[in-house]
């Protein structure tokens, strides 16, 4: 554990600056002072998050300690403590929670590795359709398992196929191990964009909208995020092949490195095909979640499409837990202790710091303040806020970023732009591809021993500015038809 004194100290200074001066904060109407320590607390929170002041899942935690004595919800002090608390038991929360049980049972099987050496065999051997086939494959396993899980289970693999390549060759391949590197991260990134429960980001997102009653079926955020990722994958392809072309190894040594991976998996296991089978049937489920969310209403059962989908995920890990195949776990406990469990608090303490600016008041003062916003045109306001994303989450975790952002860009947009903005914003948390510290996946990639900053920020810089651009674009054009 880290913990970094000087940001500590800033952070705590911000917070006790904020409450105490004499500012508009301090009187905003029927308010009162609510909404200078919600800024107080939002300052401290963004302060050691982007820092890393304190490792982030302590950050995230904050709130539980600042809310319930705040009185932001009013005197008592019980409607306190759960305004503060029960963000941390959102149905996201879940949802991500089971998805990450999915992930565990797919890497106690390598059933991912399976898929995705199927993709790429599909996609061809030839050393630029390899490319693009890791790229497709790993940005289809993000699409179901978070970003962070993907580059994980994705990394061996690569490092596996490189140094088949170099013993097949016998030399080293600088070049075309790097683009194989970076397209760990880069597509672990975009295809956890995509969906509801492959990165931070769109959880919060998903979460966010839905406390302020415009929830998002899963189906609807894939139409969104999926062709977002997509497209955009094509111009990571291309700009990863200029990186690798130079050393790229011939068709025939591709082809040799796949079969000699599909050796190492053996033929499928029957525990490989119930990892599957459950998987499918709760991926259907959350795509047809919004037709089941309106025959259970429809019934009298009050639901959402949240809570269906959280329960398709728990469903899905429960059943796996149970199940058994040769006397063995599908999902064993000692797969459960890879999960990352400190994410479910980060997640739960961004919805919670979310709920202090709404209910305080501070969302309000905020949307007076940032009227200028308001008065640029849309297509300004769409690359600003894309651009700005990119450029925080270069320097910080998109996680970090995106739980400042939203609810700040939530309470200053105007309603027409909000959803587009939203979605830009989020998106674009997603796309840093110059540093290792943007996202996870990047750091990840950095340890290969191939991937080195200059190279990271040369092929980065390009596709950073092409992705916040695309992003307002997509977004500007796309949202309002979903939404």
């Amino acid at each position: 554990m880290r913990i970094r004194p000087l940001p500590l100290a800033v952070g705590l200074l911000a917070f006790a600056g904020i409450w105490l001066a004499d500012t508009p904060l301090r009187d905003f109407g029927v308010h009162g002072s609510r909404p200078a320590l919600a800024a107080a607390l939002t300052a401290l929170m963004a302060i050691w998050w982007i820092s890393e002041a304190l490792p982030m899942y302590w950050t995230a935690c904050v709130p539980l300690v600042v809310l319930p004595l705040a009185r932001i919800r009013g005197e008592g002090f019980g409607a306190n403590l759960a305004g503060a608390l029960l963000p941390y038991l959102d149905p996201y929360v879940f949802l991500f929670l089971g998805g990450m049980g999915i992930a565990a049972a797919m890497q106690q099987w390598n059933l991912h590795r399976r898929i995705a050496l199927a993709i790429m065999a599909a996609v061809g051997t030839e050393p630029r359709r390899l490319l693009l086939g890791f790229l497709l494959a790993t940005a289809f396993v993000s699409l179901w398992i978070s970003n962070t899980a993907t580059a994980a289970m994705m990394f061996p693999i690569g490092l596996a196929i490189i140094a088949e390549f170099e013993h097949q060759s016998g030399r080293r391949l600088a070049g075309y191990g790097a683009a194989l590197m970076l397209a760990v991260a880069y597509a672990a990134n975009l295809g956890g964009a995509a969906t509801k429960i492959g990165t931070v980001p769109s959880a919060q997102l998903s979460g966010l909208l839905a406390q302020r009653g415009d929830e998002i079926a899963f189906f609807e955020f894939m139409l969104l995020g999926v062709p977002f990722s997509g497209i955009f994958l094509l111009v990571v392809w291309a700009a990863l092949w200029r990186v690798g072309r130079a050393d790229a190894p011939d068709a025939e040594v591709g082809r040799r490195a796949l079969a000699s991976e599909a050796r190492r998996l053996g033929p499928m296991q029957p525990a490989e095909g119930v990892v599957l089978a459950v998987f499918l049937a709760a991926a259907l489920v959350w795509i047809a979640g919004a037709p089941i969310t309106e025959a259970l209403r429809a019934g009298g059962i009050p639901a959402s499409s949240a809570l269906v989908e959280a329960a398709a995920a728990l469903s899905a890990s429960a059943v796996l837990m149970l199940a058994r195949v040769g006397g063995s776990a599908v999902l064993a406990p000692r797969s459960l202790r890879s999960l990352q469990w400190r994410t479910l608090l980060l997640i739960g303490g961004g919805f919670s710091m979310a709920g202090a600016i709404e209910s305080s008041g501070l969302s309000e003062w905020l949307g007076v303040q940032l009227v200028g916003l308001r008065e640029l045109p849309v297509a300004g306001q769409l690359v600003l806020v894309s651009a700005t994303t990119v450029f925080l989450s270069a320097f910080a975790s998109n996680a970090a970023t995106i739980a400042v952002l939203l609810p700040i860009l939530a309470s200053s947009a105007a309603p027409g732009e909000l959803h587009a903005l939203l979605f830009a914003a989020t998106f674009a948390a997603s796309c840093d591809f110059a540093l290792p510290a943007g996202t996870p996946p990047n750091a990840i990639v950095f340890g290969s021993g191939y991937v080195t900053i200059p190279l990271m920020a040369r092929t980065g810089v390009g596709l950073d500015l092409l992705a916040a651009l695309w992003a307002a674009l997509w977004c500007g054009l796309m949202v309002p038809l979903v939404f």
